[in-house]
């Protein structure tokens, strides 16, 4: 498979979460998958455990039904205090990107079927398990969204486009039944695939480095 040849800098700058980009008509081939996924191994985890499983879905049905409970979950996500257009209220000159935000991921959710491969990672053990420490409960993500975030990276150097979300969580158990996800795994995010319209994406803008910077102390 042909990479666009970025150079390190570029793919860390210029990964975005592709959604109203996505091309939902040119299938994603299974060896590419496979060669992302095997880049995505090279990623550290606690104590070595690589205790990470990934589950590609490219079922039709499958995809249906998991795009039918996101699109619940994205309805009372929009309805609340969480979505894109409720936050940065106290700086009005982001509204426009704000509402640009939430467009974007509206439309995923109503299309959410369409994309031609979905991937949830899952990492061993479960982070609801009551009385968790904190420390133990950061190790399991700590172990697992480095390994997704480097097969979104090398998608993205394939010309790949790829969205972190995490709204079908409220289903996870629907979903787990769905894919035999065994129960003593958790599911930490549903991440859309397909190859994008255009390579060419920008910097996004974002808050200056110094108004989040702390030196030695807050």
């Amino acid at each position: 498979m042909p990479t666009l040849n970025l150079n390190a800098d570029e793919v860390l700058t210029t990964t975005r979460a592709v959604r109203k980009r996505l091309n939902f008509d040119r299938p994603v081939e299974m060896p590419i998958l496979r060669e992302c996924l095997d880049i995505a191994l090279q990623a550290p985890s606690g104590s070595n455990s690589q205790g990470w499983h990934f589950v590609i879905v490219t079922d039709a049905t499958k995809k249906a039904a998991i795009a039918e409970l996101y699109l619940k979950a994205f309805d009372d996500y929009e309805a609340g205090p969480a979505q894109p257009t409720k936050q940065h209220l106290d700086d009005p000159s982001m509204a426009p990107t704000q509402a640009r935000v939430l467009s974007s991921a509206r439309y995923l959710a109503d299309n959410m079927a369409q994309v031609p491969a979905m991937l949830i990672p899952c990492c061993a053990g479960r982070t609801d398990t009551p009385g968790l420490p904190q420390g133990v409960m950061a190790s399991l993500y700590g172990s697992i969204l480095p390994a997704v975030w480097s097969f979104m990276l090398a998608a993205r150097e394939r010309g790949i486009g790829t969205c972190w979300t995490t709204l079908h969580l409220g289903y996870e158990q629907e979903v787990a039944r769905l894919l035999n996800i065994p129960d003593d795994f958790t599911q930490v995010a549903l991440i859309p695939i397909a190859y994008t319209q255009g390579t060419e994406f920008k910097t996004a803008p974002r808050k200056d480095l110094d108004s989040v910077l702390h030196t030695n102390c807050w």
